[in-house]
């Protein structure tokens, strides 16, 4: 049986500094603690020095000028929606904050915590990040660090457990992006597959730029390169996503008790579509 002191088993600092002071081998970070919560659900033992990040204010700053939006990573998902609503080029972003998990969830849950819960490939605001190009600031021992979001997620979570994500830089860009996800049931369960795509036109309506980030099917959440260099050069179209079905052998779709690889594949060009024929209906619409 336990018999430490309560206060030294839940800590509630004030600065990043006092926050990676306080991490040690039995300590976990806690943004909004919808993860933490979970954990006896997976197996996981609650035994250990809970560090919350909710008392270090410039973490929950959201701020954009000319040239980043900038999110604290304890901003909620509620938090995300609101902000990216008028930002077009973030529709991606805002699409995935208000789609995912239920409401109760989306007012807790964080930008930071979808990011770096450890075994959590169903993340549905990091394929968002991805497409957008996000860089993510990083305090360590040694000091800050900026890394952009594949070398942080090829280089693992927390990589090493000594450092904490502060903010999120999204840079402003001119295009338009989109998520789609496929559920097997009903709202409110993590998707079997996500997909996000970034598209930027030039005079001509032809596909200038494209990022294209899926998640879900395997343990990391990763740009669709083959797709990507395929569509670079056409005119924008819906028609353009059937090109998902040629570059599939991309990926190595994992089983898992919610849906085998061979579903969580199959309709992968299914979201394609839709995230492109969400960004069609927006420059329809000039929104």
């Amino acid at each position: 049986m336990n018999t430490a002191n309560t206060d030294d088993l839940f800590l509630r600092p004030v600065s990043v500094e006092a926050a990676l002071a306080a991490l040690g081998d039995q300590a976990v970070l806690v943004a909004g603690g919808t993860w933490v919560m979970r954990a006896p659900l997976r197996g996981e033992s609650i035994d250990r020095v809970f560090v919350s990040l909710s008392g270090i204010a410039h973490m929950h700053a959201i701020s954009h000028d000319t040239e980043f939006l900038r999110l604290g990573a304890l901003v909620t998902h509620d938090g995300l929606g609101a902000c990216t609503r008028n930002l077009p080029e973030m529709g991606a972003l805002m699409q995935a904050a208000t789609m995912s998990a239920n409401p109760a969830i989306r007012s807790t849950a964080t930008l930071g915590g979808n990011i770096c819960a450890v075994g959590f490939p169903a993340a549905d605001l990091v394929p968002a990040l991805i497409a957008l190009d996000a860089r993510f600031e990083v305090q360590t021992q040694t000091g800050p660090e900026t890394v952009n979001v594949a070398t942080y997620l090829q280089s693992g979570a927390y990589r090493g457990g000594k450092e904490i994500l502060t903010t999120i830089l999204i840079p402003r860009q001119t295009g338009r992006s989109a998520h789609a996800r496929a559920l097997l049931r009903k709202a409110g369960e993590y998707p079997v597959a996500n997909v996000s795509a970034f598209i930027g036109l030039n005079a001509d309506n032809v596909i200038e730029t494209v990022r294209i980030a899926v998640g879900a099917l395997e343990a990391t959440p990763k740009r669709w390169h083959g797709l990507e260099t395929a569509l670079k050069g056409l005119p924008f179209s819906t028609a353009a996503a059937e090109k998902a079905h040629d570059h599939l052998d991309e990926f190595a779709p994992r089983d898992s008790t919610d849906a085998p690889g061979w579903y969580r594949l199959r309709v992968l060009p299914g979201l394609v579509g839709q995230a492109f024929a969400t960004i069609a209906d927006h420059m329809l619409e000039g929104a």
